[in-house]
């Protein structure tokens, strides 16, 4: 807890704040799976509701494309569930493969609803929801950390859709890893949809993905089909600047009127983060309805800043604000961060910790 606390006068809540870093969560391996389901922030999400911008085609096309892609994968298990008949006995008529890519990349920028529309994907393919996984690319090699590379395959071989949010190529090890893991899921008939961001000072230019995505999963590049989809940061639509950091006493506050909100020295939690698995970050987050900060400075190095990368996608994901004293979320990175190989992992980090920050406003009255 923050030694702010103790300055702060005024009522304050019966019970005082948690605190994310006495939480030491420890996750077992079936739960990482049974969580790869969309995020709570896309529970509801549908092509429906998918807006597409009318000056942006693409967006609208990528709609009608991946529409058609769900509804293809309807029917049993391309390969794995046509192995056997009733009780496992015998051998079943194998389902017809459908024709066409068995998978679809969608590549574009910062908020231009790739997300959306990927959970729009698992939302609309026709299958149980243990029959179909959802997580991004670093939640995808943890869940092999966790798991080992076979048992992962054999666990996500029986699937009929694998969607891989934010994919990677910053580690080459990990590029490896996963193409070669795709590789024996396509083999298993397993479908396949994927997303990355271009990196903001390449818009229009040569383009992070598209190219690059398809040379470094090797042999998997005949199984994909490419939509790129234009467009700008929907978090930057008409929306107000970020707003400024409240004051320690503010923070402070709010943290003790606000039931299930975390009140934490942002430096002490940053050195916690360190004790504590990537993998276990969404469980740290667990029941949490606020997360107040004070003394945000900036990262003092890049193992820390991937670390809080991955926190704030956990954070983004199951909409929780975030109520911050110190420097505003878009000066966490320094200069040479912003223009280093891990540059697009960062910038989506302060897209959504101020969209975060915007939230938390409505908690401190403003």
């Amino acid at each position: 807890m923050s030694s702010s606390s103790a300055a702060v006068s005024g009522p304050i809540a019966e019970t005082a704040p948690l605190s994310l870093c006495t939480r030491e969560p420890h996750v077992p391996a079936d739960r990482l799976v049974a969580e790869m389901v969309p995020p709570p922030r896309f529970d509801s999400v549908r092509f429906d509701t998918y807006i597409p911008d009318p000056n942006q085609p693409s967006q609208t096309e990528a709609v009608r494309v991946l529409s058609g892609f769900a509804a293809g994968l309807g029917g049993a298990h391309a390969i794995g569930a046509g192995k056997r008949g009733l009780f496992g006995f015998g051998r079943a008529k194998a389902p017809k493969v459908p024709a066409g890519p068995r998978g679809v990349y969608l590549d574009g920028g910062y908020g231009v609803g790739k997300t959306h529309l990927l959970a729009s994907l698992w939302h609309a393919t026709p299958a149980e929801p243990a029959l179909k996984a959802f997580g991004t690319f670093v939640e995808l090699t943890n869940l092999v950390g966790a798991l080992g590379f076979q048992k992962t395959v054999q666990t996500l071989s029986g699937h009929r859709l694998l969607c891989i949010d934010e994919f990677e190529l910053d580690d080459p090890g990990d590029t490896v890893l996963v193409s070669t893991l795709l590789g024996k899921l396509v083999d298993a008939g397993v479908a396949l949809a994927a997303t990355s961001n271009t990196l903001p000072g390449k818009l229009g230019e040569g383009r992070f993905a598209a190219a690059d995505f398809l040379r470094e999963i090797q042999g998997l590049s005949a199984h994909f089909r490419a939509l790129r989809i234009d467009g700008e940061d929907y978090r930057h639509r008409g929306l107000p600047e970020a707003p400024p950091p409240f004051s320690d006493e503010q923070v402070t506050k709010t943290a003790y009127a606000t039931e299930g909100s975390s009140l934490d020295d942002f430096p002490h939690l940053l050195e916690h983060l360190a004790r504590v698995h990537p993998s276990r970050y969404g469980a740290l987050t667990d029941g949490l309805k606020a997360v107040c900060l004070t003394d945000v400075q900036p990262v003092p190095d890049q193992s820390t800043a991937l670390r809080l990368v991955v926190l704030a996608d956990r954070l983004y994901d199951r909409e929780v604000p975030v109520l911050a004293s110190g420097l505003p979320f878009d000066r966490l990175f320094s200069e040479e961060m912003l223009n280093g190989g891990y540059r697009k992992k960062y910038f989506r980090a302060i897209s959504r910790l101020t969209a975060l920050a915007r939230d938390a406003g409505r908690l401190a009255g403003h």
